[in-house]
């Protein structure tokens, strides 16, 4: 608990924010999938919903795990807001092991504001103080997610482990995206083309 307290309070006004324009390739806008044999512990039964692919690398946002004990409560507190006696009980997730003192929503996109990136036509990013506030107001999108932190790789470093078999792609499903239920995220991306996570153990991960 301190440890996420200590991450916490390194969250300012200016923490919630885009480094900078979202690339567009053919991963954007997909499930990245772990294989049950991923290596990597911080990503093992991980979904991530990629929000940018391109040549200079990728970016994305893991949808199935919880920032350990943090909420929404904590997280206006740390912003210096205080929490309306109204606030959603929006859970607090974990984007990724890069910057986990920057926050990202992901969301509907019948919320825009400035600084919002429309992934699709579906499914936009926003990453500011405002939609935090107008979340707590009850004014924000009608779906979303909050992440804390998020996913990255660099330059050719993702294909590299998609030729290794570390992960599954596929089309993104809104239900699994936004679903509450974290837990069966992963397997319900499976289920999603049909078979058993064992059988993939040893083929290629595309779908």
């Amino acid at each position: 608990m301190k440890d996420i307290i200590s991450r916490l309070k390194k969250i300012g006004k200016q923490a919630i924010g885009l480094s900078g324009p979202l690339e567009s390739s053919w991963l954007t806008g997909q499930f990245l999938v772990a294989m049950p044999g991923m290596s990597d512990p911080r990503f093992a039964r991980s979904v991530i919903y990629m929000c940018s692919h391109g040549p200079s690398g990728a970016m994305g946002l893991v949808i199935n795990r919880l920032f350990g004990e943090a909420d929404f409560s904590m997280l206006l507190r740390q912003l210096s807001l205080d929490p309306p006696p109204s606030a959603p009980d929006v859970p607090v997730q974990f984007g990724g092991p890069v910057e986990m003192g920057r926050g990202f929503i992901l969301h509907s996109s019948d919320y825009v504001r400035e600084g919002t990136t429309q992934i699709d036509d579906r499914i936009a990013v926003t990453a500011s103080l405002e939609i935090v506030q107008d979340i707590a107001q009850g004014k924000g999108p009608e779906r979303l997610l909050l992440a804390l932190g998020y996913s990255g790789w660099g330059t050719g470093q993702l294909e590299e482990e998609l030729r290794q078999n570390g992960w599954l792609t596929l089309p993104a499903d809104e239900t699994i995206l936004f679903s509450p239920d974290l837990e069966s995220k992963w397997d319900r991306a499976f289920a999603k083309i049909g078979i058993h996570p064992s059988m993939l153990s040893g083929t290629v991960g595309h779908a």
